[in-house]
C-alpha cells in the first residue's frame, strides 16, 4: 500500500481528480451499502429544491468523494510547499490572527467537507497546531496517516482521555486545537441533536474544552477547486448562545455552512448511527 500512495502522489493533482472520479462511481457502483447511505443521507438533508436538482448533486458527490480518496497521496507526500501551494484562495484568515492576538486558544472546527486535510496543514504552517487523530480500522494506513498529517507545527492527539488532556494543554498554552465536530463520537461521549431534520449523536468534547477554556472558536472549511486547479479555504468566527445547549447550535451552524458547498460533503458518513451501547433517540430505532 506504501509503495501505491508513493506512485499515486507523483501524479500531477488534475490527473488525481480525473482519476477520482472514475474511483468514485466504481465504489458506488461495487457497494450497495455505501450507495443506499449516500443517497438515503444526501436525500434525507433536502439541500436539493427538485429531484433534478437532487440526481445532478448525487451525481457531483459520487465524483467529489473519489476525488477525495485519491488526492490524500499527493496532499500527504508532496512535498509540504508544494502543497501549501495548492491553496489558491484564503478567505478570513484576519479572523484567525484576531482570535490567536486574544490569547486563550483557537479551536478550529471543520466538517468532512472538501479536502479538510489542507487545513490542518495551513494553520499548521502558521501556528502550532493540536488535531484529534483516531487511527483508521486499516492497520496498514496509521503510518500513512501518520506521515502526511505531522507536518508543519502539528501534533496528534489520540481519541482517548490522554488526547483530551493533550488538548485542553494545548488551548492553557494559548495554541490552536483541531476538530472534525461532525464525527461520531463513542457511547458517553455525545449526546442527540438535531442534523439536517434527524437525532445525530454529537460529541460534547468541543463544548467542554471551549467552556474550560474560554477559547475561540472558529468554523473552517476548505473547497476543492475544478480541473485540480487547487483549494480555497474559508475561516469564520463562531460564537454560541450560552443559555442554550452547545450541540444543536454546533449541527445548525454546520448544517448552514455544508449548504453552501453541498456536493463536497461526505453524505456517505454514518453520520445517524447509534454507538454500541448508546440508548437510542425516542423516535429513532438501533440502525
Amino acid at each position: 500500500m506504501s509503495l501505491l500512495f508513493d506512485f499515486l502522489a507523483r501524479l500531477s493533482l488534475p490527473a488525481l481528480h480525473r482519476l477520482g472520479v472514475v474511483f468514485g462511481w466504481m465504489v458506488y457502483g461495487l457497494s450497495g451499502r455505501y450507495a443506499a447511505r449516500l443517497r438515503d443521507n444526501l436525500r434525507q438533508a433536502q439541500v436539493a429544491d427538485s429531484d433534478t436538482a437532487y440526481r445532478r448533486l448525487l451525481r457531483a458527490n459520487v465524483g467529489e468523494a473519489g476525488k477525495g480518496v485519491l488526492e490524500l497521496p499527493w496532499v500527504w507526500l508532496r512535498p509540504y510547499e508544494e502543497v501549501l501551494a495548492s491553496v489558491k484562495n484564503c478567505e478570513g484568515w484576519e479572523h484567525v490572527e484576531a482570535a490567536h492576538l486574544r490569547g486563550k486558544g483557537v479551536i478550529f472546527l471543520t466538517p468532512h467537507m472538501g479536502c479538510f486535510e489542507m487545513l490542518s496543514l495551513y494553520i499548521a504552517a502558521r501556528y502550532p497546531l493540536t488535531s484529534m487523530y483516531r487511527a483508521p480500522r486499516q492497520r496498514f494506513l496509521d503510518g500513512l496517516m501518520q506521515r502526511g498529517r505531522r507536518r508543519g507545527m502539528v501534533k496528534l492527539a489520540p481519541a482517548d482521555m490522554s488526547g483530551v488532556r493533550l488538548l485542553l494543554k494545548a488551548l492553557r498554552q494559548e495554541e490552536c486545537i483541531g476538530i472534525l465536530p461532525d464525527q461520531a463520537p463513542g457511547n458517553g461521549e455525545g449526546t442527540w441533536a438535531p442534523f439536517f431534520g434527524r437525532p445525530a449523536y454529537t460529541m460534547t468534547l468541543f463544548g467542554r474544552l471551549q467552556a474550560s477554556s474560554g477559547a475561540s472558536v472558529m468554523l473552517c472549511h476548505s473547497v476543492r477547486l475544478p480541473d485540480g486547479k487547487g483549494f480555497t479555504l474559508h475561516f469564520e468566527p463562531l460564537q454560541f448562545d450560552g443559555g442554550q445547549p452547545v450541540e444543536p447550535q454546533l449541527n445548525a451552524a454546520l448544517e448552514r455552512l455544508i449548504r453552501t458547498c453541498p456536493e463536497q460533503y461526505l453524505w456517505s458518513y454514518n453520520r445517524y448511527k447509534v454507538p454500541r451501547g448508546a440508548n437510542p433517540p425516542p423516535t429513532e430505532g438501533v440502525e
